[in-house]
Parts: structure tokens; C-alpha cells; sequence
């Protein structure tokens, strides 16, 4: 059996469950659809089917690029925001998964624990596609991978670094694909802040195999000199309490991403972004705690945020085109 029809059926919950042949595929199946996209080639080859949207944490890139992945393959799209849907409040997980999945041809959650993605996918009946949960964000690590091969050439044997909170779902992700790939995948943050020991060790048994490396450190110069990718994410995230700011803030403030880190990786080097990113004060949530903890921006600087080796809106944009192959794959396109 090959890889195209290994994928058919298959749910995408983490990267954990799929080989780098497998993750490798996805990323050319990707690019390819780029590719059509951008020469206004028609691919509508799943025309009548449905997907349902559960979005129990709002987002602008993961519901948009569901959405137009969706209807560029043929498909129809029903949102289900935190308002309209009633899992796990009067309908339990399991049973929305079988309603769900005897209208639905698949079905995307983003929202909290693995366990209610994982609980869905046990009995939807369906392909489920994980949009973010509190420990892994698959789908953005294809969008990364595209982009560095985008503006690298080559992903295997790539330095690649994390700054920040590596504890949930970007760190841990992040570490997954670079271990399945082959990269050297650098976590530097404080000790407090570093990933999962048992995580680190599952990833470390996937790197001896690609022959990538996993390394952990709290020493930003050794941490990221040479390195092809720095990387980092919001230090908050959604629904955590205001008093987690000034902790944070506090302790994270050595790791964020200024221009002297990317000089010390060299000019090689780009610089990478889930979004949003608090790289100013032109947001709301931004502009209140500014105020409050006195600063203008948090994990990355606003000159390496639009620098030249800025390719944050690269993965934003393949977002869609490596949902669209997660679909198209699993669902048999």
C-alpha cells in the first residue's frame, strides 16, 4: 500500500501518529496545491462532501484557512463557534461525535485537552483534524515545514530554535516534527519553561532514527548561534489568567527575539511566528497590558517582526494550503 492510500481514512491529531514519509508527503501534497492555487487551476475533486468546524477557541488563520481549503476542494463548511455548539455541556463528547459524523465526511476540533480531540476521533467514524489543542498544533507544523523549505531548499539537517515557553502545544509540536525530520531542534528558555522529560525522550528515540538532535538550553548566544530558523510564540496564551502576565514577562524577557539574536545566528537565519505575536501595542490586549507591565512589545521585536528575514505571513498563508492536503488526503481527494 502506498502513502496516498495509507492517509485515506486516517484522523490528524498529532505528529506522533505519522511516519516522515508520511509528514513529507503532506508537505509536497501542500505545495502542489499552492502551486494550482496560484496558476488558478481548478481542484474541486471533492465536491459534496461536508466538514464541521468546532472551534471551542477562536482563530482567524485556522477558521479562514478550513474555510477557503474547503470550498478550493469542492467541500461545505458548517462553524460551530463556542456559542453554537454544546459539547461537553449537554451533549457529551462521544455523543456528538456520532451525530456529527453521520452528517459530516470530517470533522476539525480547536480547543483544549488532546483527550476531547482524541475522544472525538474514537467515535466520530470520520477523519478528525486537530486546529490546536493545549499540547499540539499539527497542522501548523506542516505550514512551517513548507516554509522553511519554501525559503531554505532543504528541511532535513536545519538548526532550528524555539524561544519561550516550550511547555505546550508549539514546543512540544515543534520538537515532534523536528525529531521525525531530521532537524536539530533547540528549546531555549529557562529550565522552568523547558518540554516534557517524557516527551523530550520519546523525540529523542524519533531523532536517533532522522538524524536530528534534540537540545536543551537556557544560553541564548550558544543556543542560537548558527541557527537557520529562530522561532517563537505568544508567552500568554488564550484563556490564561491576567496574573500570568507579570510572571512571564519577568522571566521570559531574556528569551525574547531581538535583532542581537538574530545577528548572533547569522544572516542566514529567519525568523518564524505562529500569529498573533505581540511584537506592538496595536491590539487591545496589547495596549492594556502594556500600560499596565510597561512594555511595547513582548516576544519578538517589532524591527525583526518586519524585517527581511521576517516570514511570519509565509506560514500564515500555508496554513491553508497544508489544511487543504490534510483534507484532501485523509478524506481520499
Amino acid at each position: 500500500m502506498g502513502i496516498r492510500e495509507q492517509l485515506i481514512g486516517r484522523n490528524f491529531l498529532t505528529l506522533k501518529d505519522f511516519s516522515a514519509e508520511e509528514i513529507e508527503y503532506l508537505i509536497d501534497l501542500a505545495a502542489d496545491y499552492k502551486q494550482k492555487k496560484k496558476n488558478g487551476v481548478a481542484h474541486d475533486t471533492l465536491k459534496g462532501k461536508n466538514i464541521a468546524l468546532i472551534f471551542e477557541k477562536t482563530s482567524t488563520r485556522t477558521r479562514c484557512a478550513f474555510e477557503v481549503a474547503a470550498h478550493d476542494l469542492g467541500m461545505h463548511a458548517t462553524y460551530l463557534d463556542p456559542k453554537s455548539s454544546q459539547i461537553g455541556k449537554k451533549e457529551s463528547i462521544a455523543d456528538t461525535a456520532r451525530v456529527l459524523g453521520r452528517m459530516f465526511d470530517g470533522i476539525e476540533y480547536r480547543g483544549f485537552g488532546q483527550e476531547i480531540v482524541e475522544e472525538l476521533a474514537k467515535y466520530a467514524g470520520v477523519p478528525v483534524w486537530n486546529g490546536l489543542t493545549n499540547e499540539y498544533h499539527p497542522t501548523q507544523m506542516l505550514a512551517d515545514m513548507l516554509t522553511l523549505r519554501e525559503n531554505k531548499g532543504t528541511i532535513k539537517g536545519r538548526k532550528f530554535v524555539y524561544m519561550g515557553d516550550a511547555r505546550y502545544n508549539m514546543g512540544n509540536s515543534l520538537m515532534i516534527v523536528c525529531a521525525k525530520l531530521g532537524l536539530h531542534f533547540v528549546a531555549c528558555s529557562s529550565e522552568k519553561y523547558f518540554p516534557d522529560r517524557k516527551l523530550v525522550e520519546e523525540c529523542e528515540k524519533y531523532a536517533a532514527v532522522s538524524g536530528g538532535s534534540i537540545t536543551l538550553t537556557s544560553d541564548v548566544t550558544s543556543g542560537t548561534a548558527g541557527a537557520d530558523v529562530i522561532y517563537t510564540d505568544v508567552w500568554v496564551s488564550m484563556g490564561e489568567p491576567e496574573e500570568v502576565w507579570e510572571e512571564r514577562i519577568r522571566e521570559l524577557s531574556p528569551y525574547k527575539v531581538t535583532m542581537d539574536v538574530m545577528k548572533n545566528a547569522g544572516p542566514q537565519a529567519i525568523f518564524m511566528h505562529c500569529l498573533p505575536a505581540f511584537h506592538d501595542l496595536k491590539t487591545e490586549i496589547g495596549k492594556v497590558m502594556g500600560e499596565k507591565y510597561d512594555f511595547t512589545e513582548l516576544e519578538v521585536c517589532d524591527d525583526v517582526f518586519e524585517s527581511p528575514q521576517s516570514v511570519v505571513f509565509d506560514e500564515a498563508e500555508n496554513r491553508m494550503h497544508t489544511i487543504k492536503a490534510v483534507m484532501a488526503a485523509t478524506l481520499g481527494a
